[in-house]
């Protein structure tokens, strides 16, 4: 079977050198005569590999002592409402810089538990733009400040973080998570699902200052509380085994591209491959995003009218391209380009994108 092109916006594509391997230890690993997946969670093999999944998550993302990662369940979606829930006391205020779709079901979910503060937002101007420095309108003491570092559905990433000075910073870094460098120790809490870059559904990765997880609400049900999984080293509880061991070859996979900065390069390229055909169609492709906040994990673009862009869908899928169609609560088409879709697929893509231009302009 022929491998397709696969710009689906999560869950996304594996590298295939980690396909390869799982598909080499699925029925027998380590010589155990059993799956990873018929493993007990306490047993030393699962247990080495969830400690060395944290070890190469600390070093890749650049942080070390006085950090926890915890692997949790429930995706992204849950963290919106896990994260006030420790630490959005009564009568204290969280702000939230919202510039996408994900950040407003971020702050929808906090306004269940306590008072978010609207920061800053894009959305009149329909969220193709991360908002500048000096729009952020913080309040005076906040419990700590959220933002969402790329928003998948519109395209748009903060590539500088503002200056949010000493509050605690807690950003949904779901869609861009190590695909380039960061200065991790400026944020208190960073959570993603792994679906996009990191591994399969099922998993959510959250990095957390140790010193703020003692400052967490400790009346929050047992399995909600960011206390219960550092503890226990994310083994409170049985843990999605399977995903985490798929992330832990990804994490080592990335290693080996040397590490974040050596996948940033290839990220780079891509996303330049794809805007490039944008920008040189002659306007037959408009770009959602500002140029200065074009995300480099999804290229979110118009065509001149619905009609081409289900016909550019379908051409693309005979191609063997899959997942170009914008999220349905946009329209348009989307390529998302995590990780592990490489850069020959996005020249493809772009080729693809010139034919079209000229059979169809």
């Amino acid at each position: 079977m022929s491998n397709v092109l696969n710009f689906n916006a999560g869950p996304a594509a594996l590298p295939r050198p980690v396909l390869e391997k799982v598909q080499a230890e699925l029925l027998d690993y380590q010589g155990r005569g059993m799956s990873i997946m018929e493993m007990s969670h306490r047993s030393k093999e699962y247990e080495a590999i969830n400690t060395r999944a944290e070890a190469n998550f600390k070093k890749l993302i650049g942080v070390g002592e006085g950090y926890r990662v915890l692997f949790v369940q429930g995706g992204a979606s849950s963290q919106f409402a896990t994260v006030p829930m420790n630490f959005l006391p009564p009568g204290a205020t969280a702000d939230y810089i919202v510039t996408g779709s994900w950040g407003e079901k971020a702050i929808e979910e906090a306004t269940l538990l306590g008072k978010p503060h609207l920061a800053a937002s894009t959305k009149e101007g329909n969220y193709k733009r991360v908002p500048t420095q000096s729009e952020i309108q913080l309040s005076a003491d906040p419990a700590y400040v959220h933002l969402t570092s790329n928003e998948t559905i519109q395209g748009v990433q903060f590539h500088d973080f503002p200056d949010l000075g000493d509050r605690p910073v807690v950003a949904d870094m779901s869609s861009d998570i190590l695909s380039r460098p960061i200065d991790a120790s400026k944020f208190a809490l960073i959570y993603g699902g792994a679906q996009k870059n990191l591994g399969p559904s099922g998993v959510t990765v959250v990095l957390i200052r140790e010193s703020w997880i003692e400052k967490a609400n400790k009346g929050v049900p047992t399995m909600l509380r960011y206390s219960t999984h550092a503890k226990n080293n994310s083994l409170y509880n049985t843990p999605p085994m399977f995903g985490v061991y798929v992330l832990d070859l990804v994490l080592q996979w990335i290693d080996g591209l040397g590490g974040v900065e050596g996948v940033a390069k290839i990220n780079d390229a891509k996303a330049a491959a794809l805007y490039n055909a944008i920008d040189n169609s002659g306007g037959y492709y408009k770009g959602h995003a500002e140029p200065a906040s074009r995300s480099s994990m999804n290229v979110t673009f118009r065509l001149p009218s619905e009609e081409l862009e289900k016909q550019f869908v379908a051409e693309g899928q005979k191609a063997g391209m899959v997942g170009l169609a914008g999220h349905r609560s946009v329209g348009g088409i989307r390529a998302s380009i995590y990780n592990a879709t490489g850069l020959e697929a996005c020249q493809a893509l772009a080729s693809f994108m010139g034919d079209f231009a000229k059979k169809n302009g």
